[in-house]
């Protein structure tokens, strides 16, 4: 089963940043010892990088939206 991208532009953008936001705080949140805050967060982060790294969000097509053409 294919998937069409439906992630690009300025979305992906986005999402990068974001990516790099939750690891960070999936980082400070382990080191505090917070372990759950930090699954969540690493859990978050994961999502959004193989979001920009597919090029491919599920809610996105669920939604309709397609980012591809900005």
């Amino acid at each position: 089963m294919g998937f069409e991208s439906n992630v690009g532009g300025k979305d992906r953008l986005a999402r990068a940043i974001l990516a790099v936001i939750f690891a960070v705080l999936t980082l400070k949140a382990l080191r505090s010892g917070k372990r759950l805050r930090g699954l969540i967060a690493g859990t978050v982060a994961v999502g959004f990088a193989l979001n920009v790294v597919t090029c491919f969000c599920n809610v996105n097509r669920i939604l309709g939206i397609d980012t591809t053409k900005e």
